[in-house]
């Protein structure tokens, strides 16, 4: 928990949440320490009220039910998308649940998942069950990293087999795109800034990778490795530079996915709007995924396909959470996602 926007969060004793008539109380089994959690404690995020607990990617057990829930009891093993739909306006109705204008957010409009308990709202809408097999720690990433990777490269993106795919930026959501396009059958071209992370998108699969910090001109060195540009390209980190450089690395006729948060405060991205006047480019967001496309993505991870495993680097307690959050920016930060368990 943190006082103040940039304070060194830390550990407490606070009441135990409720939940609400439509929603859960989840006992938290792991959470994942994510960037969007250190823009909130940075204080980037105008929803975020102090006192704060962040988190928001996590996997645990169903501990209490609201007296309208009817699909989930308590010891059911769960996730839930970072963003939860109300359940009843039109886009939920429609199943756009990840764009919806009165959606909640666990870490950003209320209190999130580094705790022993986090209550969710409309759990029947929101709460994805989990299999038994699937460990806590590499399922807390569903929550948000692989999830929204997952609908960037395929269902935003449409990623084909054959198609070349540039990630701009290898933290976990970039992580897990590179291992989602190589899954699909597309080719990656990985870029980051950092050579361990360049190292672990070439396990996870990437044909190629760039190394920003020595690469002056990254959007060339993406069109001469793909052989004129990708079909594909994501900006997974959320920069100026990033956005504007996976714009200007696309072939004719590619597809942008904008999946990084571009805060205000770090300006706003010079993109090359005459490429895609020129060369009839797509400009795409894409936020998180709903509750009811995730049957495709566990259905990969179960036949192996997927490895969210492979992603989690570092095991955290919740006593070192807030370190670890507070440095989340600073250079030499660890490749791949760093997960908490409330227990230890």
């Amino acid at each position: 928990m943190y006082d103040a926007f940039g304070a060194a969060p830390e550990v407490r004793e606070v009441p135990d949440p409720d939940p609400s008539p439509d929603g859960v109380v989840v006992r938290v089994e792991a959470t994942g320490l994510c960037r969007s959690d250190w823009h909130a404690w940075a204080g980037h995020d105008p929803g975020v009220r102090l006192p704060h607990v962040p988190g928001h990617e996590l996997a645990g057990t169903v501990h209490a039910v609201g007296e309208r829930v009817r699909r989930w009891r308590p010891g059911d093993r769960v996730t839930v998308p970072f963003v939860c739909g109300c359940g009843s306006c039109e886009l939920c109705r429609a199943g756009e649940q990840q764009v919806c204008p009165h959606q909640t957010q666990p870490g950003f409009t209320h209190w999130g998942s580094f705790a022993e308990l986090v209550a969710l709202d409309a759990a029947d809408v929101n709460l994805v069950g989990l299999p038994g097999d699937l460990a806590a720690d590499a399922a807390a990433g569903l929550g948000c990293r692989v999830a929204t990777a997952f609908r960037a490269v395929l269902d935003r993106g449409q990623a084909r087999p054959g198609e070349w795919v540039a990630v701009h930026g290898c933290g976990g959501v970039g992580l897990s795109a590179v291992m989602i396009a190589v899954a699909a059958g597309a080719r990656v071209v990985a870029v980051d800034v950092d050579r361990a992370a360049l190292d672990l998108a070439g396990r996870l699969g990437a044909e190629t990778v760039v190394d920003a910090s020595t690469t002056p001109r990254t959007a060339d060195a993406v069109r001469d490795a793909t052989g004129g540009g990708a079909h594909v390209s994501l900006d997974a980190v959320g920069s100026p530079a990033a956005a504007a450089a996976s714009v200007a690395g696309l072939r004719p006729r590619g597809r942008h996915v904008q999946v990084g948060l571009l805060p205000v405060g770090g300006g706003r991205p010079p993109l090359p709007m005459h490429l895609v006047v020129a060369h009839e480019l797509e400009l795409l967001g894409s936020h998180g995924m709903p509750a009811h496309d995730y049957p495709r993505l566990l259905a990969m991870v179960a036949a192996g396909r997927l490895r969210p495993d492979l992603l989690v680097t570092i095991r955290l307690g919740l006593r070192e959470a807030g370190p670890a959050l507070a440095a989340l920016d600073t250079p030499g930060h660890p490749a791949g996602i760093s997960v908490v368990d409330p227990r230890r």
